[in-house]
């Protein structure tokens, strides 16, 4: 799995490409962690976009980033989600607790 990182006018965007699963949470963490420790946004949208697949994994990395950047204050939210990252979320009862947002045609033509 590859991160991205970019940061905007307070927002830290953390796109993640490929397969968020067991072997690539620790390190997804740790670098929406530093990410989150560099620019202290105050809001972080978590892309998944580019992610072909999600496991339960994906679901730690998002409650463990959230509970991590709300101690500074961060707004968390996720977005770019396909049926597959979205059946995850809704069969764990994410999707009632963390926002989804659809992409901007403007953070489409970023990726």
């Amino acid at each position: 799995m590859r991160m991205t990182t970019d940061y905007s006018n307070g927002v830290l965007t953390v796109r993640f490409c490929g397969e968020l699963d067991h072997y690539a949470a620790s390190d997804a963490l740790k670098n929406v962690e530093a990410a989150g420790e560099e620019y202290m946004p105050r809001q972080c949208v978590l892309d998944f976009s580019q992610l072909s697949f999600m496991d339960s994994s994906g679901i730690a990395v998002i409650l463990r980033s959230e509970r991590l950047l709300q101690q500074n204050g961060t707004h968390i939210r996720i977005t770019g989600c396909n049926r597959q990252v979205r059946s995850v979320l809704e069969l764990s009862g994410l999707s009632e607790m963390i926002s989804e947002e659809p992409i901007k045609r403007e953070e489409c033509e970023l990726i």
